[in-house]
C-alpha cells in the first residue's frame, strides 16, 4: 500500500525575529508543498529519495545523534526519528519518494516543511496519531537545533504543521498559544507575493547569529535570558545607565522586537475584526522597523550588493502609496513580502521582474491544511 502525505511551506506575515526572544507572531501555511509517496518496506531502514538528491538512509535500530551528520538531511530525519522513538512511537522502516514546490532558500522554509512531513508521517503510521500538530512542530524545531546545529525558533515549523493562518504567542515556548485566524487576503482586494531578490546567501551566518547575539547581551543587562521577560518600561527607564556597555545597534534592534511584538497583536486584532487598512498599515510599519531599527536588510558594510534594499524600492514604487511590503523572514538576502492590490498586480508582478528576472515574483494564498495524510 502506498500513503501520500503532505506538508506546506510557510510564510511569515508578522514578526520579524521575534520568536527568538520568546514574542508574538503571524505566520501562515502556503499553497506550495513537501509531498511523499511512502509504503513500508519491513526493515529496519528509513529510505528517502527526495527529487533532484541523493538518496538518504538512517537505521531506526541507530537513532544517537551523529556530529558528522550535522546541516544534513540524515540529521533531521534521524532527529525526527528519535525524539518520536523517545515519546513511545513503534518505528517501522518505510521508504518515501518525496518532492517539492518549496524551492530551497525560497524563504518559504522547506527545511521546516520536510520535517513536518516526517513527523507526520511517523505520527500518523507509527504513533495512532498521538502527537497534536504544535507537538509535531516543536519534534521538528528539536530535530534541527540539536541533531542538525541550526538554533531555529518554533515560527516555521508550528506554521507549517498546523496549516492555515495563526497567530502563535512563544511566551512559554514548551506551550506555544496557537489561535487560527481565518482571514482571506483575496477577499480583502488583496493577492500575497513573496519576491525573491536574488541576493547570495552566502556567508551570513554571523550576521543571522548577531541578532540574537546582541539581544541576549542587552538582556543580560537585566538578568534576563530574553525581552520577553524584560517590560518594555523597565528597559526604556534604565535605557541611559545602559547606554555604553552594549552597542547602539543592539539598543536599536531590542527597540524593534518591543515595538514588533505588540504590533503583531494588533495586526492579529485587526483580522480578527477584520479591519483590513489596519493590517497593512502596520505591516508597512513593521517593514520600517526591520529597516531602521533591526538592520536586517543589509548585510554590515555592503556596498555593492544590496538585493533586499533594492527590492523594497522597487515594491514602495510599484505600489504607489498602497498595499504594504516588508522584508520576509531572516533578512540580509532572501525575500521581500507584498500584500498588493489586485488591479496593480499584473504590472507589480511584471515590473518586479523586469529587474530581478522572470519568475521572482511569486504569488501565492494561504493553505488551510498543515501537515496532512492525503492518502
Amino acid at each position: 500500500m502506498t500513503y501520500i502525505f503532505s506538508a506546506p511551506g510557510r510564510t511569515e506575515i508578522s514578526g520579524n525575529h521575534t520568536d527568538h526572544q520568546h514574542g508574538c507572531v503571524l505566520a501562515g501555511a502556503v499553497d506550495l508543498e513537501t509531498v511523499a509517496e511512502v509504503t513500508l518496506n519491513g526493515t529496519d531502514m528509513i529510505c528517502v529519495q527526495s527529487q533532484g538528491y541523493a538518496p538518504v538512509e538512517i537505521s531506526i535500530k541507530d537513532l544517537a545523534l551523529r556530529e558528522e551528520e550535522k546541516n544534513t538531511t540524515a540529521a533531521l530525519i534521524r532527529g525526527v526519528a528519535a525524539n518520536f522513538a523517545e515519546r513511545g512511537a513503534k518505528l517501522q522502516g518505510f521508504d518515501a519518494k518525496v518532492s517539492s514546490t518549496v524551492l530551497p532558500g525560497s524563504g518559504l522554509s522547506s527545511s521546516a516543511a520536510f520535517e513536518v512531513l516526517i513527523g507526520t508521517i511517523i505520527n500518523e503510521l507509527f504513533f495512532d496519531k498521538t502527537c497534536t500538530p504544535v507537538e509535531i512542530a516543536q519534534i521538528g524545531q528539536w530535530a534541527e537545533n540539536v541533531y542538525f546545529g541550526k538554533p531555529c525558533g518554533l515560527m516555521d515549523q508550528t506554521a507549517s504543521s498546523v496549516g492555515g493562518m495563526v497567530f502563535i504567542d512563544f511566551n512559554d515556548p514548551s506551550a506555544p498559544v496557537v489561535e487560527r485566524l481565518d482571514f482571506d487576503f483575496a477577499a480583502a482586494g488583496h493577492a500575497l507575493c513573496i519576491i525573491d531578490s536574488g541576493a547570495d546567501h552566502a556567508d551570513l551566518t554571523d550576521e543571522y547569529a548577531a541578532i540574537p547575539g546582541e539581544l541576549k547581551q542587552v538582556c543580560a543587562l537585566f538578568g534576563k535570558q530574553v525581552l520577553r521577560d524584560i517590560p518594555e518600561e523597565e528597559f526604556f527607564a534604565k535605557l541611559p545607565r545602559i547606554r555604553g556597555k552594549v552597542s547602539d545597534r543592539a539598543i536599536l534592534r531590542a527597540v524593534h522586537f518591543y515595538q514588533e511584538n505588540t504590533r503583531v497583536q494588533r495586526q492579529a486584532q485587526a483580522l480578527r475584526e477584520n479591519d483590513f487598512d489596519t493590517f497593512l498599515r502596520l505591516a508597512g510599519e513593521s517593514g520600517r522597523s526591520s529597516w531602521m531599527y533591526l538592520q536586517n536588510i543589509t548585510p554590515a558594510g555592503a556596498v555593492e550588493q544590496q538585493a533586499v534594499g533594492v527590492t523594497l524600492a522597487l515594491c514602495d514604487t510599484l505600489l504607489k502609496g498602497r498595499g504594504a511590503y516588508r522584508v520576509h523572514g531572516g533578512g540580509f538576502a532572501g525575500t521581500v513580502q507584498a500584500f498588493v492590490p489586485k488591479d496593480l498586480l499584473d504590472g507589480f508582478k511584471s515590473g518586479i521582474e523586469a529587474v530581478l528576472g522572470e519568475g521572482s515574483c511569486h504569488v501565492l494564498s494561504i493553505r488551510p491544511e498543515g501537515g496532512i495524510r492525503v492518502k
